[in-house]
């Protein structure tokens, strides 16, 4: 291990992944809840792994565990909504991480029958436009069919933590 002004540097490897997922934690993201439509309801997630990739065409991403039992579901979905949480949303958020049904059935859906939240800093409602293999994750691509924009302050995920930031 090299040591550089309080820092470290490091091989990952499977005997040092608590570091890495520390290091990876480093970066604050925000925190997003994905909705998708499933035979059994409403499926969601919390995930903080979400990126804007394309202006033209209007593509987002986000990356789902596929260990996880809700992976399939989001494998499988046409049609997505990535809700970009605010900072009273914590709740929510938490929520939806331990209870892939915490949602219940929601009344609310967008054109596509997807369920949506109301109330958030803003929401993507997508089709799926590719799903990739990335190690023990999917990248899942989509294309904004609609985007939906309110003011607000950002829910924030850092060192393994939400967080409420205030943004001047």
């Amino acid at each position: 291990m090299m040591q550089m002004s309080g820092s470290s540097s490091f091989v990952p490897d499977p005997g040092n992944g608590r570091l890495l997922r520390d290091a990876f934690g480093r970066f604050a993201t925000g925190v997003t809840v994905v909705t998708a439509m499933a035979p059994e309801g409403c499926v969601a997630i919390t995930a903080n792994s979400f990126s804007s990739v394309s202006m033209e065409p209007p593509l987002v991403l986000w990356s789902p565990a596929r260990a996880s039992a809700r992976y399939p579901a989001f494998a499988e979905a046409r049609h997505f909504a990535i809700h970009v949480l605010a900072e009273d949303q914590a709740n929510l958020a938490w929520s939806v991480a331990r209870n892939r049904d915490a949602l219940g059935d929601l009344t609310g859906r967008n054109a596509e029958g997807v369920p949506v939240l109301d109330h958030c800093l803003a929401r993507f409602d997508c089709a799926r436009f590719a799903l990739h293999e990335a190690g023990d994750h999917a990248i899942v691509v989509g294309r904004v069919l609609r985007a939906t924009l309110a003011e607000g302050q950002p829910l924030a995920f850092f060192g393994g933590q939400i967080a409420q930031v205030k943004i001047n």
